[in-house]
């Protein structure tokens, strides 16, 4: 019998947000709430019954990002350079998930509304089923669009982490497209953007 993969969540939370104005993994989820809970906190709290442990990649933000990573039984990580990107984070993520004895990672930024437990729960069944294919990733999709979390085998991780910084995921995952699968969820909330205290107003009005 074939071991289950061990599969580290890896969030990434290390943008400036300038565009926000605040710090995306700081604002309230769900929105409009008087609660304790963060974009940051919900993404933890969703991922850890998924996974063997889940990172938190912070850059600046790390003192204000690791008390809520802790209460939540998350870790931070420090990417030393965040001004290279989102992929230079991804891959110092990935970096400390092969570090903790991962073989697999559920890779999301910070700003994307978390899926329902129940698809987190059939993406993990559909990985698993995807890797016996030789597939290397699995991406949830709803009504045509695709979105996170990106659940990538350690094939994809050592191409990933293979690739140049001034790389991104999607230049990867063109040059491995017949590597990726992807499976249909329900949730409205996929690929929802938000970039502007705008985007987030409006966000707050699908979600009441």
């Amino acid at each position: 019998m074939t071991t289950p993969a061990k599969i580290c969540g890896v969030i990434l939370a290390a943008g400036a947000s300038s565009r926000m104005g605040r710090d995306k993994a700081l604002l309230p989820w769900p929105p409009q709430t008087q609660g304790p809970e963060t974009l940051l906190s919900a993404a933890i709290i969703t991922l850890k019954p998924v996974t063997d442990a889940v990172l938190v990649v912070a850059g600046r933000n790390a003192e204000q990002l690791t008390p809520i990573a802790e209460r939540c039984g998350a870790l931070v990580v420090v990417n030393p350079a965040p001004e290279r990107g989102q992929f230079s984070s991804m891959q110092t993520g990935l970096r400390a998930a092969l570090d903790h004895g991962c073989e697999a990672a559920m890779i999301t930024p910070v700003d994307c509304p978390p899926l329902s437990p129940d698809s987190l729960a059939k993406l993990c069944t559909a990985f698993a089923d995807a890797g016996s294919r030789g597939a290397w990733a699995v991406a949830p999709e709803s009504g045509g669009r695709r979105g996170h979390p990106l659940l990538a085998s350690r094939e994809l991780i050592h191409a990933l982490l293979a690739a140049p910084v001034t790389s991104n995921a999607r230049e990867v995952k063109h040059a491995h497209a017949e590597k990726f699968e992807y499976l249909a969820v329900p949730d409205p909330l996929l690929r929802v953007d938000v970039n502007t205290p705008e985007e987030y107003a409006r966000l707050a009005m699908k979600v009441e």
